[in-house]
């Protein structure tokens, strides 16, 4: 399991503009559409399952530096498993093109996720995986895939949990595009 950026016309989903895996120039192409991406590190081993508080210290410098450059309020972490008995509903509620009020923000501890954004003409499908962090600014137009067997573990942050919802733009262009798996 390895991340990769693909690049796509929104205009033309069979073109593929850019490929890239390589983090670094993942980073370059995502920063310069106004995109956050980043790799984060583990403080300290995690255990087999690990719990909330377990992960957050795991990565604490890293959450705090994100908290003093971006004033984010609240963290937690969320995990979906293949066997989770609503995994198709939550698969199904992010796969249309909808944005929130605020950032988007996720880390994965575990697992991948594939976040396609849709800013300025272009289509950007990332793939994240273990050690990846995505900022997905607020009011981008995107949808997310965890894949009909999702497995990750995400540390999210948030301004204000209450004012995430995604918000639908109607459009059909994320049936145009790839899906997870």
């Amino acid at each position: 399991m390895h991340s990769e950026l693909k690049v796509f016309s929104d205009q033309a989903p069979e073109v593929l503009e850019q490929h890239h895996t390589d983090k670094a120039a993942m980073a370059r192409v995502l920063a310069s559409a106004g995109v956050r991406y980043e790799q984060w590190q583990a403080n300290q081993p995690l255990s087999e399952s690990p719990q909330q508080d377990e992960v957050i210290q795991a990565y604490q410098a890293d959450i705090d530096r994100l908290i003093a450059d971006e004033g984010y309020q609240t963290v937690d972490v969320v995990s979906m498993v293949p066997d989770h008995p609503d995994k198709a509903a939550f698969r199904q509620k992010f796969l249309e093109e909808h944005q929130h009020s605020e950032d988007e923000v996720r880390f994965f501890v575990e697992g991948q996720g594939l976040f396609t954004l849709h800013i300025n003409g272009k289509v950007y499908e990332v793939l994240c995986t273990k050690g990846d962090l995505i900022s997905v600014p607020a009011n981008t137009p995107h949808w997310f895939d965890m894949g009909p067997a999702p497995r990750f573990v995400a540390i999210r942050l948030f301004n204000n949990p209450d004012g995430w919802v995604a918000n639908f733009t109607g459009s059909d262009i994320a049936q145009r595009f790839n899906r997870l798996g």
